[in-house]
């Protein structure tokens, strides 16, 4: 995982996740002790059209975390808005 990755957060992450969320990682905080296995993490909630609604810090289960696209409806708004700056 690096910065800028989207990852599908669900259960297998975290009980937290009773509906599964998009995250958009900033950062890995490895500075933060943990549990083995477990890492804390620093980014963005966002939300079905792929925009930030929140700002987090997430305790999660590394091997629970998916890293994937964003939600399909998301990138045509995405594309459209770039090919307009």
């Amino acid at each position: 995982m690096k910065a800028g990755d989207i990852l599908h957060l669900t259960r297998a992450a975290s009980p937290q996740f009773v509906r599964p969320i998009f995250f958009r990682l900033i950062k890995i905080r490895t500075e933060l002790y943990t549990y083995d296995g477990w890492i804390w993490m620093d980014g963005y909630q966002l939300d079905e059209k792929g925009d930030a609604i929140a700002r987090r810090e997430l305790f999660v289960l590394k091997a629970g975390v998916r890293t994937q696209l964003p939600p399909p409806k998301a990138w045509p708004r995405a594309q459209a808005r770039q090919a307009l700056r």
